[in-house]
């Protein structure tokens, strides 16, 4: 129950941000993109593919899952415009991008599906996959993804619309969560399936993260203070999963 309250709060209270505060940095905004990026790449490679791959039953197959998912979340970026990896002023306004119910359709889907690797039932082997350090890496990328969407919102609709839609994203994730949890209690879905979900989920992670970080350096022009905040979440990420 925490681990839906967190993801809920932390992303309805990031696009609040957007809502509230007009003036805030775009500067800001994507080093903390790049650094919530950075760290989902990693417990994605050091975390969630070590445990998929663990299962010697699913393993062979594991790999198709995720490319899988690493295509359908091109799809979904084709829905939402990218915002689930920073895109805010490339269709802001009445003119630009998809509509807001596309928008809205194809971040729901990518927020649930993500919830479903934080249901308390195991991964393959090894820890629970539902712990601290994925649990802190949903949420870094909750943050930024909540706050791009209601800036992009709040272009096209009133305040209160965009609040709404709000609340109905920072819900898809806790009912990912829970709805799993739920069909695989009362043997709805079964292993299998669960295994099917988080390579998707693994695939997105990847797509996702990996377009943050390189979309951090335009023309791949050498930044040193992104470089840094890269290494940062990287090391972040192995203490929270080796050490802490």
């Amino acid at each position: 129950m925490l681990s839906v309250l967190l993801l809920f709060f932390a992303a309805l209270g990031a696009g609040l941000v957007a809502i509230l505060v007009p003036g805030w940095n775009e500067k800001s905004f994507k080093l903390a993109l790049v650094f919530a990026g950075a760290y989902l790449f990693a417990i994605t490679i050091l975390h969630i593919f070590p445990e998929l791959f663990a299962n010697k039953e699913s393993a062979y197959f594991m790999g198709l899952y995720i490319l899988i998912g690493f295509l359908l979340q091109q799809v979904l970026d084709f829905m939402s415009s990218g915002i689930e990896h920073g895109h805010i002023h490339d269709h802001k306004g009445h003119g630009g991008g998809n509509t807001v119910w596309t928008l809205m359709i194809g971040l729901f889907l990518h927020a649930f599906l993500e919830g479903t690797l934080l249901s308390k039932q195991p991964m393959l082997t090894g820890h629970h996959h539902g712990s601290e350090t994925l649990l802190m890496g949903m949420i870094m990328h909750k943050m930024p993804e909540a706050f791009a969407l209601a800036a992009v919102l709040l272009s096209r609709l009133d305040k209160l619309k965009t609040i709404l839609l709000l609340v109905l994203f920072a819900l898809a994730s806790p009912l990912g969560m829970l709805s799993t949890d739920f069909l695989f209690d009362r043997s709805l879905i079964g292993r299998e399936t669960l295994d099917i979900l988080f390579g998707l989920v693994a695939g997105g992670f990847l797509h996702i993260s990996t377009i943050i970080v390189f979309e951090s350096s335009p023309q791949h022009r050498f930044q040193l203070h992104k470089l840094l905040i890269i290494l940062l979440a990287s090391v972040l990420a192995i203490l929270t999963e080796f050490i802490v």
